[in-house]
C-alpha cells in the first residue's frame, strides 16, 4: 500500500495492528509515521503509551518488553522502532524473530501497536513477508513516474491549502524533480510569493525555485559530456564551495538529464531560445543508452543523499560525476 493510501485509510478510522515503512524516502516515511501516531494515540497520555527505540541502542528483549505493556488510560499504545541509518545499525535476524512474532500474534485488536521504520526492507526476508494483512507493509518510495510525481504534487499542495496551477507544478516538477521535501518546501515559498488565497502560477514558481544556475550545470555537463573528469570535480567543489547544497545540485543534474533525454526524443522543451540552443547541442553528445545510464546513476546518488550511505553527500556527489564523466 502507498504512503497516501495508509494515510487516506488512517483517517477512516482504521488502525492496524502493525506496519511496517520501508524505502528510501524519509518524507513519506516521517509523514506516515506522524498520521499513525495521531490516529493511534489521539489527545491521549504519551508518557507511557509511546515507546521509541532504535537499532543499535536498544535490544531485541526491549522490544519484546514494550510489545507487552498494557497502554494507560488509553484505548491503545504506539511502539516505534528505527534503524539508525547513521551508525550502520541493521535490523538483523535477532530481531526478525521478535518482529516477526509480535506480527504474527498480533489481531485486528490488538492494545499495542508496532512500527518498524527502515530505508531498505528485504521482501525476502521472513520477518517483512510476515507484514501481511491485518498488518502493513507502506511503499515510501519517491515517485518514478511523471504521472505519480504530478500526484503528490497535487496532493502536497491540497495539504498546505495553495491552489496550484498545473503549469506551475509541471515547472516544479520539471526544476526540482522527485525530491519530495525540496518540492514541499517550494510550493511554501511560491504560496507566500502569492499571498494569501491566491493562485500559485508559473511565474511565482520562477521567482522563487531554489535550483543552481543553468551556466555553471553546463560548465559541468560539458565537463562531463567531454570526460574532461578533473575540470568536472573542480566545477563541482566550485559549486559546493559557493553554498550550493548537495541535494540541489543532483536536483539540478536531474532536471537538465531529464530535458537532454526528452530533447533526444525530438521533444520540445520550454525555455529562451539559447537554452534550447543549448539543450540540442548537448544532447548529440550522449547517445540514449548513455542518458539512460546517467539518468540511473543520478538516481542511485538521490537515494546514498536521502540517507542510504553513511557517505558524506559532498564525497557521494563527487563519485558519481566521476561516474558519469568516465
Amino acid at each position: 500500500m502507498s504512503a497516501a493510501q495508509v494515510q487516506s485509510e488512517l483517517s477512516k478510522g482504521t488502525i492496524r495492528p502493525a506496519y511496517l515503512l520501508g524505502g528510501s524516502e524519509p518524507l513519506l516515511r516521517d509523514d506516515v509515521l506522524a498520521a499513525i501516531e495521531a490516529a493511534v494515540l489521539g489527545d491521549g497520555p504519551r508518557d507511557f503509551n509511546l515507546d521509541r527505540l532504535e537499532v543499535g541502542a536498544a535490544t531485541p528483549g526491549r522490544l519484546e518488553e514494550a510489545l507487552a505493556t498494557l497502554p494507560v488510560m488509553a484505548e491503545r499504545r504506539l511502539v516505534v522502532l528505527r534503524e539508525n541509518e547513521g551508525r550502520g545499525a541493521k535490523l538483523d535476524a535477532n530481531w526478525g524473530v521478535v518482529i516477526e512474532d509480535s506480527v504474527a500474534s498480533a489481531g485486528p485488536d490488538s492494545p499495542t501497536v508496532l512500527v518498524v521504520v527502515t530505508a531498505k526492507a528485504d521482501k525476502r526476508s521472513k520477518w517483512v513477508k510476515a507484514f501481511k494483512d491485518p498488518a502493513l507493509f507502506v511503499e515510501c518510495e519517491a515517485p518514478k513516474k511523471a504521472r505519480e510525481l504530478a500526484g503528490f504534487l497535487a496532493a502536497e499542495a491540497k495539504g498546505q491549502g495553495v491552489d496550484l496551477d498545473p503549469e506551475a507544478a509541471a515547472l516544479l516538477a520539471d526544476r526540482v524533480g522527485p525530491q519530495l521535501l525540496l518540492l514541499r518546501q517550494e510550493i511554501e515559498k511560491a504560496s507566500l510569493l502569492a499571498g494569501p488565497g491566491e493562485r500559485v502560477t508559473r511565474k511565482h514558481v520562477e521567482v522563487t525555485v531554489a535550483t543552481v544556475a543553468e551556466e555553471p550545470i553546463w560548465d559541468l555537463t560539458d565537463a562531463i559530456g567531454q570526460g574532461r573528469t578533473a575540470e568536472a570535480i573542480d566545477l563541482l567543489s566550485r559549486l559546493i564551495a559557493q553554498g550550493s547544497a548537495p541535494l540541489m545540485i543532483l536536483g539540478a543534474l536531474a532536471s537538465h538529464f531529464r530535458r537532454l533525454v526528452r530533447v533526444g526524443h525530438g521533444e520540445s522543451v520550454a525555455g529562451p531560445p539559447f537554452v534550447v540552443k543549448k539543450l540540442t547541442a548537448q544532447a548529440r553528445r550522449y547517445p540514449p543508452r548513455r542518458l539512460v545510464t546517467c539518468l540511473r546513476a543520478i538516481h542511485r546518488a538521490d537515494v546514498e543523499l536521502k540517507g542510504a550511505s553513511v557517505m558524506r553527500p559532498e564525497r557521494a556527489l563527487e563519485q558519481l560525476v566521476l561516474g558519469l564523466a568516465s
